[in-house]
């Protein structure tokens, strides 16, 4: 079975599935023939990981922005 498309993942999920990934780097039985495809799931996971995280410090200045009744501050160009 495929593994589930990475934009579907919780960060938690996203985040257990790089140590996966990086546990079976790291093995001294590292099967090369799935090491670009590993490489390739562990970057998009990455990614996913760093735009959630993103996503949520903004969403938290925003909530502390409307706390201190200041302006929010605007999403990344």
């Amino acid at each position: 079975m495929p593994p589930p498309e990475v934009g579907s993942l919780s960060y938690a999920r996203a985040v257990e599935e790089l140590e996966a990934i990086l546990a079976t780097l790291e093995d001294d039985k590292l099967d090369v023939d799935h090491l670009a495809q590993r490489v390739a799931r562990a970057a998009a996971l990455v990614r996913l990981c760093r735009e959630r995280i993103a996503g949520t410090r903004l969403e938290v200045e925003r909530i502390v922005a409307d706390l201190d009744g200041g302006p929010a501050p605007e999403p990344p160009a």
